[in-house]
């Protein structure tokens, strides 16, 4: 710890520096829990790496990405899957690694640099309640698939974007070879199918993997074995002219990115949605506790 704490140090001399200069750095974020947590806690920790920092949070995600392209901000958290298919339109099935690659190729020539993913990977998945999920012996998606074409009476809830995408829940039935009637499907905004799931009246829901109420409610996410969703890696995004400016961020970042994984932000968007701490606070004590404040 020693060590890092030095090589920290040395780099809090260098922000300062280039802060002394008059240059600022413009953090983005977008509108949802995990966005605010994540603008919030880069806004510190460059700011007490000695950098100045103007913090822009709460905004649309295409609004931002336009941002970010013209130059008004500097640096935000954006998913791999969400850059593949909204912002350079590859619908292709790609793994992870693909994905990451082919973004940060296809983004550079957009002057965005992609620095190092975190293994927080926010992409869709189904969740049942942990004691039904293991009385019933569906922990994967393949296991799911059995119980229904073994002809296990089983509900969905889902939302109406998930329910009518075109790759949403019919190729996913399609990939793992099951049918389910649309009568055992509910379709409902996203926060009622987690309430719905957790009282009992469905069986399975659609959820996003790293929403604080999986552990909250006590949700088992099922493993997706044949790799149907895309990749989402939560990955810092910086402009090259800001990288340029502050070479030194690259690696700053990447220390933070390598402390994020499903887990981690599950524990952090519930503490704000469920147990109703401060966002502010959430981000601060979790500096904190990797000695990065």
């Amino acid at each position: 710890m020693k060590r890092l704490m030095t090589t920290l140090t040395g780099l809090a001399l260098a922000g300062s520096l280039a802060t002394a200069q008059g240059q600022e750095i413009v953090v983005g974020g977008k509108n949802f829990t995990e966005q605010q947590i994540l603008a919030s806690m880069t806004t510190q920790y460059l700011e007490g790496l000695g950098y100045e920092v103007d913090s822009r949070a709460g905004m649309g995600s295409a609004v931002l990405r336009q941002a970010q392209e013209n130059g008004q901000i500097d640096l935000y958290w954006e998913y791999t899957g969400t850059s593949l298919i909204n912002y350079n339109d590859v619908t292709e099935p790609l793994g992870p690694e693909e994905t990451y690659q082919r973004v940060k190729e296809l983004d550079a020539e957009k002057g965005l640099v992609w620095l190092a993913p975190s293994d927080a990977n926010n992409t869709y998945a189904l969740a049942m309640r942990e004691a039904d999920a293991e009385e019933r012996g569906i922990l994967t998606l393949s296991d799911l698939a059995a119980a229904v074409n073994d002809g296990e009476e089983l509900t969905f809830a889902l939302n109406a974007e998930f329910y009518a995408r075109d790759d949403g829940w019919r190729p996913l039935q399609q990939a793992y070879d099951f049918r389910v009637s649309r009568g055992d499907v509910s379709r409902m905004d996203s926060g009622l199918v987690y309430q719905a799931l957790r009282d009992g009246q469905v069986d399975v829901g659609l959820v996003f993997a790293t929403d604080g109420r999986i552990p909250a409610f006590d949700f088992h996410v099922l493993e997706d074995d044949q790799g149907f969703f895309p990749a989402y890696a939560l990955t810092p995004v910086v402009r090259q002219d800001t990288l340029a400016q502050f070479p030194e961020l690259e690696k700053q970042m990447n220390a933070l990115s390598t402390l994020l994984d499903d887990a981690t932000m599950a524990e952090l968007n519930a503490r704000v949605d469920v147990e109703r701490e401060t966002i502010e606070r959430v981000a601060e004590s979790f500096l904190q506790e990797h000695d990065l404040l």
